[in-house]
């Protein structure tokens, strides 16, 4: 079995990576450390970026087609890994997740219509809607034992008018894995009241296991590991009314590449969706996209389980830092995903001047809380763990420095 190095620091400055070469004209600074926009600062697979290499032996990159052997590769991986037993027809290549979340709005809901979202949420699931004049209905969340909940009596009626609920499963921020009896609660108002689900799974691949610190609040067994559900599998109504997203990108950090796939079960909602989509052109993805993910599909086990051990250590390091060296903050930690929200408002800072000190006193970039749902996560920041743990612990003592 060979050992993947995830403790190694790869300078990614100069590579127009977004999340790091971006920052000196954000905020007129060079040495900031980002832990904000979610990719990872490990080293993408090896077999992914061979994989790329053998591609370009060859001479011509023309136009392009996912072969037979993406196809049994994303069809493969989502049978074994979540149940969902689909076939190349039902399924469709998409640019990225936010682009596809932005093709439903348009093709299936029009301008005055309203979109159910629950807050705090990724920004998009915000602002897609409102900028093609769609309105947004919010549903905020509730933590209850260190992890988000649905307020369901509010869902239910906030719900009332709305032609689609965009769902971040598991939900980012913070990753909280929906188990199968809040997903089928979710089915049967949505049946009931009309709505059209779009399932964004795109942290599906990194659900975490449960360990000692945080036991699974997603298990029905206690030792059981903790398991991502995807939400066309739990009901026949789920599987009608629903397009699931998933995507390669975050799971093994090749976001750039604009590798994503849409799965619809129900024929006259994908013959409609999908014909939209190919009227726009947009099925032909870039011959790197094909390439890089069917060989993270067809030969990733084997990383991935490694990462998510190593991430689940900085979950647990993240976890007793806060406990014995900054207890007054107030954390959702990620039972999925390398995300974790964190509540400041404990130390009485006002948000702005909160914000400033961590860019200009601890060097540190985080998302701010107030753009995943408003002026309700005043004190509240997302964190990125997605790095080697010298890193992280560098990170989190500089916040400590500039709280005490």
């Amino acid at each position: 079995m060979k050992h993947y190095d995830f403790d190694t620091p790869i300078d990614r400055h100069g590579s127009d990576c977004f999340k790091w070469d971006a920052l000196p004209a954000m905020y007129h600074r060079d040495d900031l450390t980002p832990m904000w926009v979610a990719d990872m600062d490990w080293r993408s697979p090896d077999f992914v970026l061979e994989a790329i290499r053998r591609r370009c032996d060859h001479p011509v990159l023309g136009y392009t087609m996912p072969s037979d052997g993406y196809w049994q590769a994303v069809t493969a991986w989502l049978d074994k890994r979540y149940n969902i037993h689909t076939s190349k027809e039902c399924l469709h290549f998409i640019p990225g997740i936010v682009a596809g979340i932005s093709y439903a709005l348009l093709c299936l809901t029009q301008p005055g219509d309203r979109v159910l979202v629950t807050t705090p949420v990724y920004p998009p699931f915000l602002n897609l809607p409102k900028e093609s004049g769609r309105e947004v209905a919010c549903s905020p969340l509730k933590i209850n034992n260190g992890r988000f909940e649905i307020d369901f009596d509010d869902f239910e009626r906030r719900a009332e008018g709305c032609k689609v609920f965009i769902m971040s499963n598991p939900h980012n921020p913070a990753g909280t894995v929906w188990g199968t009896e809040v997903l089928q609660r979710i089915a049967d108002i949505c049946e009931r009241k009309g709505l059209i689900v779009i399932s964004d799974e795109i942290h599906a691949d990194l659900t975490l296991p449960s360990s000692p610190l945080r036991p699974s609040a997603t298990s029905p067994c206690e030792g059981e590991e903790r398991k991502h559900v995807s939400y066309s599998t739990v009901s026949p109504e789920a599987a009608r009314h629903s397009i699931t997203f998933m995507a390669p990108s975050k799971t093994f950090n090749i976001a750039g590449l604009g590798s994503s796939v849409c799965c619809i079960t129900d024929a006259t909602l994908r013959k409609k969706f999908f014909g939209w989509l190919d009227g726009l052109g947009v099925a032909g993805g870039n011959i790197f996209a094909f390439t890089a993910a069917e060989a993270a599909f067809a030969q990733g086990d084997e990383w991935l389980q490694q990462m998510l051990d190593y991430l689940n250590t900085n979950v647990q390091m993240l976890d007793e830092y806060l406990k014995t060296k900054l207890p007054k903050v107030k954390a959702v930690l990620p039972e999925a995903s390398y995300l974790a929200w964190l509540d400041f408002s404990a130390y009485g800072i006002p948000h702005k001047e909160l914000a400033d000190r961590f860019i200009h006193e601890a060097r540190v970039v985080m998302n701010d809380g107030t753009t995943f749902g408003g002026d309700d996560y005043e004190g509240c920041f997302r964190l990125n763990l997605g790095c080697p743990k010298a890193q992280l612990l560098e990170v989190l003592d500089r916040i400590k420095d500039i709280l005490q």
